[in-house]
């Protein structure tokens, strides 16, 4: 059985129908005319919950709020995902395998820039929320946008990248982790910054 965090990165699917019986490449190929983002990161974990988790050394990824005038929580950037990916149709975050020694924050913000044209400078990260395995662990960095962000899919990996209305996105066929997760991720952006998990470091969530 795999699991690949509630914003996975775009792997291959395995051969069978995806649902957990079909043998999982340990290391994926993407097909050769599929432009892709390597990491020394790339790669399942074999977790002692049972579970294959995608991402050597941890996982996460991006979810951005844009806010109305009073401050609430109006929309997020979702990512519609590759029919050969893993659980491939469905949408999640912009996310994906961390690199050695690359801190959550910094993950997030790189895959949302590799694989949504997100520029890090357009957004406040406010928290994190973390998905923790025995041997894994996918951190989903919350985040406002403070300037305007017009995510687009820019590489193979998504069929689209879109801002979705918040009251919307339990209406789409969600990654199932993201699925999941999503009721305690929008009760987090809903009630504000402060409700998160404390950003690493100890850097105030507000």
């Amino acid at each position: 059985m795999t699991d690949a965090g509630p914003g996975a990165t775009a792997v291959p699917r395995a051969p069978g129908n995806g649902t957990g019986g079909a043998p999982v490449p340990s290391s994926p190929v993407v097909p050769s005319d599929v432009p892709h983002h390597r990491t020394a990161g790339d790669g399942w974990v074999e977790c002692a919950c049972g579970r294959r988790h995608w991402g050597r050394f941890g996982a996460a990824g991006l979810l951005l709020a844009r806010r109305d005038a009073s401050g609430v929580p109006v929309a997020v950037v979702l990512q519609h995902r590759a029919p050969w990916s893993d659980q491939g149709g469905t949408w999640g975050l912009p996310g994906g395998a961390l690199a050695p020694d690359e801190d959550a924050v910094t993950g997030a913000l790189r895959e949302a820039a590799e694989e949504a044209g997100i520029d890090p400078s357009d957004v406040r990260p406010t928290g994190t929320s973390v998905l923790r395995h025995p041997d894994w662990s996918y951190t989903t960095v919350l985040a406002d946008e403070i300037h305007p962000a017009e995510p687009t899919a820019t590489d193979a990996e998504s069929v689209e990248v879109r801002w979705v209305p918040v009251d919307e996105v339990a209406d789409l066929p969600l990654l199932a982790a993201f699925g999941d997760a999503w009721p305690d991720l929008r009760r987090r952006l809903g009630a504000g910054p402060d409700t998160a998990d404390a950003l690493p470091g100890g850097a105030p969530t507000a």
